[in-house]
Parts: structure tokens; sequence; C-alpha cells
């Protein structure tokens, strides 16, 4: 079998951020400052200071303004709830990302319904789940995506990926990636099984799937000969060594198409995540 297709997503998310450049310097021309992120991070966790700084940095080369608030180690829920709750009555803030995860002590969950559903650019409260799973594919819905699966699923489209009628599995169950990619694939169509750390014989479910998206959270988890000749294959993890949830080189032998690790679904959720903060501050205005 040829070599897979390799999804990348770098082309595609420089077109994403420079649309939404252009619609921030709009936003700073009508209204004399431009949009802002607000970023919390709890603790000093390496791999999520640079991943803020990766997403401070993209808002910067499109003109989006960026607010870091770091927070001890040692905060609390309370605390770190406050601060969110500051920066959701803050006039000058439009979207918050609190960077995940929160050291285990602080509620996570309480964290993010702290902040404010117009704001909520990263897709995270209960209320962005209920409006994309109810209402994903509606121009009605007023709930922004989360913003991998977002990514994920405008990286399928972008590769003429056809997901109607097609077996989607779903490896993972968290509620800011497993679960909401899960119900972005069933709004076009896809038969989606979610599988999980429960789930009986999971190389044989993984076999009979079109689409798999790993997101375990496991480095080289997904094995290769668990997949379905021609399978697509999704992979939304990411481990020091440019390690992904799959493994590339036994899943390059059966795999149709894959994203690669990194500049595969990476780009993308940096790149819908400053696309919402810009479309949070004109909502803000029309509100």
């Amino acid at each position: 079998m040829s070599r897979p297709q390799s999804l990348r997503g770098t082309e595609l998310a420089n077109e994403i951020l420079a649309s939404a450049g252009e619609r921030a310097r709009t936003y700073e021309t009508t209204y004399g400052r431009p949009p802002c992120l607000a970023t919390v991070l709890v603790g000093d966790d390496p791999a999520s200071i640079t991943y803020v700084r990766m997403k401070q940095r993209r808002c910067q080369d499109v003109g989006v303004a960026s607010q870091r608030v770091a927070l001890p180690h040692t905060s609390t829920t309370a605390e770190v709830v406050e601060a969110v709750r500051q920066l959701s009555s803050d006039e000058q803030i439009d979207g918050i990302l609190v960077q995940h995860p929160v050291p285990p002590h602080v509620d996570e969950r309480a964290v993010f319904e702290a902040i404010t559903p117009a704001k909520d650019v990263d897709g995270v409260t209960m209320h962005s789940f209920a409006s994309m799973s109810f209402a994903a594919g509606s121009s009605g819905s007023r709930g922004f995506e989360s913003c991998t699966p977002s990514g994920i699923v405008r990286l399928l489209d972008h590769y003429d990926i056809e997901v109607a009628g097609k077996h989607a599995v779903v490896i993972g169950r968290s509620p800011i990636l497993g679960k909401p990619i899960g119900m972005l694939l069933l709004a076009r169509d896809a038969t989606v099984t979610f599988c999980h750390s429960k789930t009986v014989d999971l190389p044989g479910i993984v076999a009979a799937a079109d689409i798999v998206v790993a997101a375990v959270g496991r480095p080289n988890f997904v094995r290769g000969e668990w997949l379905q000749p021609g399978a697509v294959v999704v992979d939304a993890g990411y481990h020091p060594g440019n390690v992904g949830d799959v493994d590339h080189q036994s899943a390059g032998s059966r795999a149709g198409a894959i994203t690669p690790v990194p500049g595969g679904v990476g780009p993308m959720t940096i790149a819908v995540l400053v696309e919402q903060t810009v479309e949070a501050a004109f909502r803000h205005r029309s509100a």
C-alpha cells in the first residue's frame, strides 16, 4: 500500500489566521482597540507555558491583543474562579482561555463554568457544549465550538474527506476533545462510536472504523495493525519528542490518510481560537 495522504493543518490554519487578521484590523479601525484574548495559566507546567506562548504569538501576528493572567500552583479553586470572573466582567476582554490542565487540586469544571458563555472562545463551558451538540450546523447557534474538534472537522472538509455515512471511532471521552468531536461528526451524519478506558476489544472496534480520532493522551497508543486499510486517522495527541497518540510508523502501512504530528491538528486549534476571539469581539458590539 502506498504512503497515506498527509492531512497537514499548517496551510489551512494560516488561511484562517490571515482572514482573522483582516477582521481584527477592521474591528480596531471601527472601535479603537483590537480584539483581546485573556489567557489564564495556573502553575508552571512547562508544556502549558509553551502552549500559552504559542497562542499569544499567533494573536500578536494577526493583530489580536492578549492579556496573560499567571496564577501560582498553590491557587485554590475559589481564587482561580474569581480571576476568571473578573475577566468575564471586563469590557476590554473579548475571549477567555483557561489553559488545560490546571493543577489536580483545582476544580477545572468550576473554573470553566466561571467563563461567561459570550467569551468562551475555547468552547469549554457546558453552555458551549450544549449549543454545539444540539445546534451544530445551525446558523442560529450562538455558542462557540471547542477549538480542537472544530479544527479537526474543518481539516477533514479541507481535504474533501466524506464524513456522512462513515463509521467514526473516537478514542477518548474528555469534555473538551473526545465528546465534542464526536458530536460534531454526528452532526455531519457520521455513525459515531466512543471508546474509553473501559471499552472491551478496542482493536476490534477500531478495525471497523472508516475514521479514527485518537484523543486518548497516551503516546503511540493506537497501533497500525488495528486499522482498517484505507482508514482516515486523526491524531489529536502530542507528547515530548513530536510523538502523537498514534504509532505513525505502523499506521503508515495501513492508513489512507493521517494527520502528522506536529503540523496536523495543533495549528488548527490555535487558528480556530484566534478566529473565535475576533468573532466574539464583533458579537459583543452587536449584542
